[in-house]
């Protein structure tokens, strides 16, 4: 056994992006790519010498042969001791938890989200600081800048880890010790959640299913819900992890979890229902024949929370990504707490949670979260919903409704344009900028226009300032028009328009919010040219 030294060189557009490194398969599979930015990781995070290195993944097509890489690696450089889940699996709050519960140095976690994968799909990897949270942007810089000018790396000459046996072992004289992914997990949610309440829940008439999508959930929901929860078997579908999640697109929205939506708007639907992502950080959450939007759930979470035993002494406060609706801000305002408006990225809202000034945090992109990681968690926010409706013992829709009677109803989409050239997505967020001086004090799609701005973002924990994390059209009656381009994709780009109204009167709350939103979706594309564009007589995905 010895330690290696391999001579490389560069390769062009390793700059991590909100959530890491993400490429094609066959990108990754380059002899010396993953190992470049393994190498340059390392070479940039500090002194971990003695330390523990937490490694997992959510499963897809290459995460195994990544993980022997930077097992090895990892020896190699010196880290004590690395945490590794079982099959190499580890959802990524699971792995947050376990970077947390053990005081490990940081962790490196294999996903592309929620990315289709397969040999010719996606691979991704991030890294994660001691907190349990995404590198802030001054480490990924700090990687980007390595990566420009790496010239070797150093790697173990050993044998492959049998990652599919739980232990202790020995490489190059560093310990490897081969964890179960989901107990330190579950033991962390049963710390939060009353169990015993959700449990009669379950063994009553109410009847719900989550949809693990092929991906990296369906241990956790096994394990949790079917198991500690006693809910029937079957409970979880789709609960095999899959080298590329059986074919589909691990993204829980109401177009590609289309089995789930199928159920909960079927006959005989279930009273609740819900589902994960690929790596297991999003979640979606549906009643019988009803959806709740990702800004909602954040919004119910925040006005419910003291029902959950984790936070029965009530939430410091909140904080949203600039694009998710100001649903939360009314809560936050009704309950004395702040609430803070981030760019999109969960690293945004990890010096607010260390801070202890936020509690509970959200994305519109069915992302939802709090203190007990640094990630988003999407079986964690499951499970905050059961808690809710084993309190309340209501429908989703009835809390629901009766949410927006107290605090009024924030209508609000998505519309995500997929795979679009690059240089035309640019273009339709350079139409809009070009507007900014004339567009204030106009009308557009019937109401008043009162600013336009690049939303910039000061950090008000440490200072840092993040510019140009949104283009906004702000309206007098705190509508908003708001375009992005998203940095989750690894091929052309995805340009995402969300549109907001609210709507004070309850008379007024029963609308489609397609059609309450009818007249700005209309006026988004006709002062960015977005279809013309595009090419695109339609979103790929509306949520």
């Amino acid at each position: 056994m010895s330690l290696n030294t391999i001579s490389t060189q560069p390769f062009d557009g390793q700059r991590p992006g909100t959530s890491g490194l993400r490429k094609k398969v066959k990108v990754f599979q380059q002899p010396h790519y993953l190992a470049n930015f393994v190498q340059a990781t390392f070479d940039s995070i500090g002194d971990f010498s003695g330390q523990t290195l937490v490694v997992g993944g959510d499963g897809r097509y290459f995460n195994r042969e990544a993980i022997q890489i930077i097992i090895k690696m990892a020896a190699a450089n010196g880290f004590a001791k690395v945490l590794v889940g079982q099959g190499g699996i580890l959802s990524t709050p699971a792995a947050s938890c376990v970077i947390r519960k053990y005081k490990a140095f940081g962790g490196l976690i294999l996903s592309a989200s929620h990315n289709p994968a397969g040999p010719d799909e996606d691979f991704g990897i991030k890294y994660n600081i001691g907190s349990g949270g995404p590198a802030p942007e001054a480490v990924t810089e700090a990687i980007f800048e390595r990566t420009s000018d790496i010239s070797h790396y150093l790697i173990a000459q050993c044998p492959d880890i049998d990652l599919d046996k739980q232990g202790s072992f020995e490489l190059a004289g560093m310990q490897v010790e081969v964890i179960d992914p989901v107990t330190d997990y579950a033991d962390l949610m049963q710390s939060l959640f009353d169990f015993d309440a959700i449990r009669e829940l379950l063994a009553g008439e109410f009847s719900m299913v989550f949809d693990a999508m092929h991906a990296v959930t369906g241990p956790y929901g096994k394990t949790i819900i079917e198991g500690i929860l006693q809910a029937p078997v079957g409970t979880v579908i789709n609960a095999e992890p899959k080298e590329d999640f059986g074919g589909g697109h691990p993204d829980p929205n109401l177009t590609y979890a289309h089995e789930l939506v199928d159920i909960l708007y079927g006959d005989n639907a279930p009273a609740f229902g819900a589902a994960s992502d690929g790596d297991g950080d999003r979640n979606m959450v549906l009643g019988d024949h009803f959806f709740v939007t990702p800004s909602d759930s954040l919004a119910v979470m925040a006005a419910n929370a003291t029902l959950v035993p984790g936070y029965k002494d009530g939430i410091s406060g909140v904080a949203r990504s600039m694009p998710t609706s100001a649903a939360a801000d009314r809560v936050a305002a009704a309950l004395g707490i702040d609430c803070f408006e981030t760019p999109t990225g969960w690293k945004f809202f990890g010096n607010l949670m260390d801070a202890g000034r936020v509690t509970l945090c959200g994305e519109e992109s069915f992302g939802t979260g709090s203190d007990h990681v640094r990630e988003k968690d999407g079986l964690w926010a499951v499970l905050f919903w059961l808690n809710i409706l084993a309190v309340r013992k209501e429908s989703v829709a009835s809390i629901l409704n009766d949410h927006w009677q107290r605090f009024g109803r924030n209508y609000y989409s998505r519309h995500d344009y997929e795979g679009v050239d690059s240089a035309a997505a640019e273009q339709v967020l350079q139409n809009v900028r070009d507007q900014f001086t004339t567009l204030p004090g106009t009308e557009l799609a019937g109401r008043l226009i009162k600013t336009c701005d690049d939303f910039a973002y000061t950090d008000p924990v440490d200072g840092s300032i993040s510019k140009n994390q949104g283009v906004r059209i702000l309206f007098e009656d705190g509508s908003r028009i708001i375009f992005r381009l998203s940095g989750t994709g690894t091929s052309g780009a995805t340009i995402r328009v969300y549109l907001e109204s609210y709507e004070a009167d309850s008379d007024k709350h029963g609308l489609d919010a397609q059609d309450a939103l009818a007249d700005m979706i209309t006026a988004a594309d006709a002062i960015s040219k977005l279809r013309q564009l595009s090419g695109r007589d339609k979103p790929t995905v509306i949520t």
